[in-house]
């Protein structure tokens, strides 16, 4: 059974998303601000969050950035039609998708469930006790900073290493440079996303038979990168 979170100032809004939801058989958990969501995520197994970007206190884009550092669970922003500059930065921190209110719920459900497929499916990778983490043939220990090839050892900078790890972390999900950057470099990037591109040339230099033809490292245009597994073009 997959538990969900939702997490809306307005306790009428909760309530109808639980309306929604609960006859599918999803374990339930609410949350009115972004602490208490935050909270929930560290505390619960949570396998995805339907978060209200309008709140007071922590608001949803901070709440999102937050759980990203927790978990690579889905976020779906529950949004009004008027926070397109919401919506794209909530994406831009690290969320799946968004929800327009007033809300239909055969999207509402739509929705859920692509999200819950993907994450079964592609989001779910975790280290093993001995930090190992290792998706066709490219395994990564966190522990010992170490990555090889097919078996064999490849030398990466700290940055290389970061990166790497963060897409493994999330196979399939495509990340901006921006966040990339953000995430990596622990800082705005202010225009500086061109040292990703950089650093991604170099690690399919490292980890690519044929870097110009890359089976992990893939550039989806106009939206960033994402690491594939291993399947080819």
């Amino acid at each position: 059974m997959y538990n969900i979170l939702i997490c809306d100032d307005q306790k009428d809004i909760v309530d109808a998303l639980k309306i929604y939801l609960k006859p599918e058989g999803y374990g339930l958990f609410e949350a009115y601000n972004g602490n208490d969501a935050v909270e929930l995520v560290q505390r619960e197994n949570i396998h995805l969050v339907l978060l209200d970007v309008m709140m007071p206190g922590m608001d949803g884009i901070t709440a999102t950035a937050k759980i990203r550092e927790l978990s690579n669970v889905p976020v779906i922003l529950l949004t009004a039609k008027s926070e397109t500059e919401d919506k794209v930065l909530g994406l831009n921190v690290g969320a799946d998708d968004y929800i327009t209110k007033p809300f239909v719920p055969v999207e509402v459900l739509a929705r859920v469930r692509s999200q819950l497929r993907r994450y079964a499916m592609l989001g779910s990778q975790k280290e093993d006790q001995d930090g190992n983490l290792s998706i066709g043939g490219v395994s990564l220990n966190s522990t010992q900073h170490t990555v090889t090839v097919d078996g064999e050892l490849v030398n990466l900078t700290p940055v290389e290493f970061r990166i790497l790890r963060l897409l493994m972390e999330h196979p399939g999900k495509v990340y901006s440079t921006k966040t990339i950057y953000e995430t990596v470099w622990q800082a705005a990037s202010l225009g500086s996303e061109g040292s990703v591109a950089v650093h991604i040339r170099h690690l399919r230099e490292k980890i690519e038979i044929n870097p110009s033809e890359p089976r992990y490292l893939k550039v989806v245009w106009g939206q960033g990168y994402k690491f594939d597994g291993g399947k080819q073009l």
